[in-house]
Formats: C-alpha cells, structure tokens, sequence
C-alpha cells in the first residue's frame, strides 16, 4: 500500500523510550541514537515532538498508591520538561535547532505554549518539543500529543513504540498475532487495541489525524516510514 506524504508532523515518544537498557532515568546514548532518528527525518518535513515522563514519575501509578492524583500528575507533568530538555541537549549536540515549550510556565529554561510562536519556529525548520503535558490533570501525554497535532494542524501523529504497528492482540504474549496494515479509529475503540488512550485517539479521529504506529527502536526507521517505506500501520478514519 502507498502511504500517503506526511509534510508537518508531531512525533509521540514514550519516557521509556529515553531509558535504553535501563529500569529508570534517561540513558544518554538512548537519546542520542533517538535524536539522530530524528535528524535523518528532518529533512523535507516540519517537526515537532512530545515525550511521556513514566521513565521518571507516573502520576496514575503514584495516585493508586495514594498520592493525590491532582499532584501526582502534576509530578508527572514536571518530568515531562526534564525529558524534553534531554531531547533538546541531544537534538543540539548533532547540529538541530531546537525549541522546547511548555504548558506549565517556567521562563528559565523554557518557552511557555504559545501556539503561534511554536507555528513560526516550525516554518523556520526547528524542531518544537512540547512539554508539560496540557498543562492539566487527568490527561495524559497521548492527549497532549494529540491536541497539540490539532493546534498545530499536523498531517499525521507519528507514535513511536517498541512494535512495528497495531496487532489484534499483543505480539509479544500471542505468536500468532495479526498485524493491522490500517486500522480505522472506530475499531480501535471498539476494540481496545490499546494505541493510545480513547480520548487521544477521539480527537485525532474527530480532527482527521492519521495516528502512525512504528518501531522507533529499529535504527532508521522513523525516516523509512516517512519516506513511505518501513513497517507501519495507519489508523485513520473509515475501515
């Protein structure tokens, strides 16, 4: 299947991702192989990027063991800024301009969210990192990745993960799994395919936001998939 060409982008990471071989924290070497994924993508398209914070402090798990959720996600929101500048010193290192925002103000060491401005730092080639979540509880970084692909009117949200797309059950529990080439949003609601949270998925399918399931554990990949090479698979609306 011909995939069709993807001009702006938001790429969702998860804090996992950051971790390498580790159990906790941020590997350098991780982030650094994961910026050159990101650099080889650059070209030809216009980036931003979020990254989940559970490698540090998650705010769900925290409340079931009695933190207030309210602070809990907060907690969790504040370890989203310490991945999105780990991404930004390794992004930096190999020669990409980089921008981070954030959806909780802190003027020291980032740029608050501010829409237009994210907009216009995109056009001049930089790669944006939204952090913060969306600056509220009980959302999780999924939602953030997809309202922020709205505002910034993103042709699709590239989720990267440790699978190379969306099964009927998981791969790596069930050996003979089937893996979906396209998948509409509407099954994998119906379905609990577990591809991001409903609410993420609802607004990408309410705004007609393709969701791009990858491995973006395998070197070169990201830039493979959005050369419309690669394994992937789409969700997006109608079967």
């Amino acid at each position: 299947m011909t995939r069709p060409r993807f001009n702006r982008i938001l790429l969702k990471l998860s804090g996992e991702a950051l971790m390498g071989e580790g159990q906790f924290g941020i590997d350098p070497d991780t982030a650094a192989r994961l910026a050159e994924e990101i650099k080889q993508a650059k070209g030809g398209h216009e980036l931003c990027l979020v990254v989940g914070g559970g490698n540090i402090f998650r705010g769900l798990a925290a409340a079931s063991k009695g933190f207030d959720r309210t602070s809990a996600d907060y907690m969790g929101m504040l370890a989203t800024v310490m991945n999105a500048l780990a991404m930004q010193n390794a992004l930096e290192r190999i020669g990409v301009d980089t921008r981070v925002q954030s959806a909780i103000p802190m003027a020291t060491v980032c740029e608050p969210y501010i829409r237009r401005r994210a907009m216009r730092h995109m056009e001049k080639g930089r790669v944006v990192i939204f952090a913060g979540g969306t600056g509220n509880p009980f959302f999780t970084t999924d939602t953030a990745a997809a309202l922020r692909a709205a505002e910034m009117g993103c042709d699709a949200l590239f989720k990267g993960t440790s699978v190379d797309g969306v099964y009927d059950a998981d791969p790596k529990k069930v050996s003979d799994a089937t893996r979906y080439e396209t998948v509409s949003f509407q099954r994998v609601l119906s379905d609990d395919l577990k591809v991001m949270d409903a609410s993420a998925v609802a607004l990408c399918r309410d705004n007609d936001i393709p969701i791009v399931v990858f491995n973006i554990r395998e070197q070169g990949n990201l830039a493979r998939v959005l050369s419309g090479e690669g394994v992937a698979t789409i969700v997006q609306n109608g079967e």
